[in-house]
């Protein structure tokens, strides 16, 4: 129950809806039991057995015995004025009247509960997706992004499926069933206490069918998370799994993971779907129980119930399993959504590595520069990827870092707008700890260009403007500066052209000028460049170069590259290796080396 106390935060104010969802169910339950209630004098009626006692008209009072007497007295007038074929339709009439007030009330609680359910999951799954973007950027190098689609989207499901089960049984069923048993008790006490000894067996059954419901529901989500991993990496890696003729082993793989989920669904399927069938045969024993020790009663004479009497009984008991059955149905479903909620809650509950402060301060400016002061970081505990980092980049600086793949240079990038945090020194930013300024107010001062271009399915004008305001003039003039203006006016729409998932509409070069133009509209004091023109062709490789060249004019802007022709003119080049400063200088500095790392670099590459 914890876990659903805890669904009720993301709820709407409870209170609204409780009371006219109580109203609701309440009539709908008085209705539902009043169509089997009027049969008493319905088949009094077709069989003869009426006797015409209520020929006076009751005195007034708030009681079910006055409005049953009131009834019964309308019906035994119209018998005695009428005849019994009228008599006959105003029992039907009321009937009529009863089963569709019944199901309009019915028809407004589902309303209800359908508009709680939905504002619910509406709250829930927006605050697992803002708290997803919260969450430090190693959380994600650790978890599966199917496994994240999943909360997202499956497990959300169950929640929502098991919310509406939840409210219906613990008030709407719940209702109808006692309901049904305060009718059943004002008929007979004696066959009502009778039943009540025989439907505990069926509750315990129903209860033990249920127990390893939610085991069989986490191995579902779990497996059909694993699905949608595969699915997100097939379909995102389609270039390389046809380029390797790899349809085959993907294929497979995906295969053997969907008819494990088959194998697990199952198991929990079988078990979940006993629980309705059980449910409907104990119900129908103990029917069967009581038609037999009842009808003994009234067939020898020791019961209070008439033969019309004790058939309208039988008929409302037997009703009471329908409640009964929707309420276990709602149980195990519960079970399901319970497994789903606590995996969504492990993820909310996920602390994030990187935080603000108490205290945070809010950067209204860049004014000094950047220090790198004794840094060490370690992704996995005990393998420092660097080691004792020092450095400054004084501000209108440009400082470039080198090195082979491995040796740092990205970490260092990742470093400074605070994606992750050093396990050992500190980055200092204005001459303060960056773990004490504000995140956003901290890469508010950056922009950067990835390695990879990071595009969304979207605009090339919703791209470049991305978190920003801006008009279509001061786009137009970013893109120019990135070389991309002209490529985009000759696309089909222009800046309003959509350009596919992760832009694959675009090439690699195409897609890098977008970044940077992203980057250029953005105007930061500080730039980083991680291989920010490595997609480009040589032309366009010139030209964007220029651009960044008078971009970086005044800026600080810490350069990372592997093409050493773009870094020349850097204020100081950094050459890292198995996660050190080895050599630092200008270009022409290092080049003057001869057993210097840089300069060998330099020769392999032409420079």
């Amino acid at each position: 129950m914890k876990t659903y106390f805890r669904l009720l935060k993301f709820t709407p104010p409870i209170g609204k809806f409780i009371a006219p969802y109580l109203v609701c169910s309440i009539l709908s339950s008085i209705f539902g039991i009043l169509n089997f209630a009027l049969l008493q004098p319905l088949l009094g009626v077709l069989f003869g057995t009426e006797e015409h006692k209520n020929v006076v008209r009751p005195e007034s009072s708030f009681s079910p015995e006055y409005l049953k007497d009131l009834f019964l007295y309308h019906v035994d007038h119209t018998i005695l004025t009428e005849g019994k074929v009228h008599a006959l339709q105003f029992v039907c009439i009321a009937i009529v009247i009863s089963v569709f007030l019944s199901n309009v009330f019915r028809y407004l609680s589902s309303r209800l509960v359908e508009k709680l359910k939905g504002k619910t999951i509406t709250n829930l799954r927006s605050t697992i997706f803002n708290r997803i973007l919260n969450l430090h950027l190693g959380f994600f190098n650790n978890e599966r992004k199917g496994d994240l689609m999943a909360r997202m989207t499956t497990d959300v499901q169950e929640v929502e499926s098991s919310v509406g089960r939840a409210f219906s049984a613990v008030f709407k069923e719940v209702i109808l069933l006692v309901g049904f048993f305060v009718t059943l008790f004002y008929q007979s006490v004696q066959l009502t206490l009778f039943s009540l000894i025989v439907i505990p067996v069926s509750g315990v059954a129903i209860g033990l069918l249920s127990k390893r419901l939610k085991e069989h529901a986490i191995d579902v989500q779990t497996t059909m998370a694993r699905i949608l991993g595969q699915i997100d990496e097939a379909f995102g890696g389609m270039r390389v799994v046809k380029g390797f003729n790899g349809e085959k082993f993907v294929g497979t793989k995906f295969e053997n993971e969907n008819k494990h989920y088959f194998r697990v669904w199952r198991n929990m399927v079988y078990r979940q779907e006993l629980a309705s069938p059980m449910s409907e045969f104990l119900g129908v024993s103990v029917v069967a129980g009581i038609l037999l020790y009842g009808g003994s009663l009234v067939l020898s004479g020791h019961s209070s119930l008439s033969p019309e009497g004790f058939i309208t009984y039988i008929v409302l008991f037997s009703q009471v399993t329908r409640p009964a059955k929707e309420i276990s149905n709602a149980i195990s479903g519960m079970q399901r959504g319970k497994a789903s909620a606590d995996r969504i809650f492990r993820l909310l509950d996920t602390p994030s590595v990187i935080t603000d402060a108490a205290d945070a301060k809010t950067l209204t400016g860049f004014r000094e520069g950047i220090e790198i002061r004794n840094v060490s970081f370690a992704y996995e505990e005990g393998r420092n990827v660097l080691k004792n980092i020092s450095f400054r980049i004084p501000k209108g600086r440009t400082i470039a870092l080198v090195g082979q793949s491995g040796s740092g240079k990205s970490t260092i990038a990742d470093l400074v707008p605070r994606f992750y945090d050093p396990t050992e020194g500190q980055i200092l930013l204005d001459g303060i700890d960056i773990r004490e300024i504000s995140q956003h107010s901290l890469r508010d001062q950056m922009g950067i260009v990835t390695q990879e271009s990071i595009l969304f399915n979207d605009t090339i004008y919703n791209n470049i403007t991305f978190g920003l305001q801006a008009t279509q003039e001061q786009v137009e003039e970013a893109a120019r500066i990135a070389n991309a203006h002209e490529f985009i006016m000759q696309t089909a729409n222009g800046y309003q052209t959509v350009i596919g998932d992760r832009g694959s509409k675009l090439s690699g070069g195409q897609r890098q000028r977008i970044s940077i133009a992203r980057a250029i509209l953005k105007n930061p004091p500080i730039l980083i460049l991680d291989e920010a023109t490595s997609a480009l062709d040589t032309e366009s490789e010139k030209l964007v170069q220029e651009a960044l060249t008078r971009l970086m004019q005044n800026r600080t802007t810490l350069v990372i590259a592997h093409r050493l022709s773009t870094i020349q003119h850097a204020d100081q080049i950094l050459v890292l290796q198995k996660g050190q400063i080895i050599e630092t200088g200008t270009h022409a500095e290092l080049l003057s080396h001869d057993d210097g790392v840089y300069r060998k670099l330099s020769h392999m590459q032409g420079v």
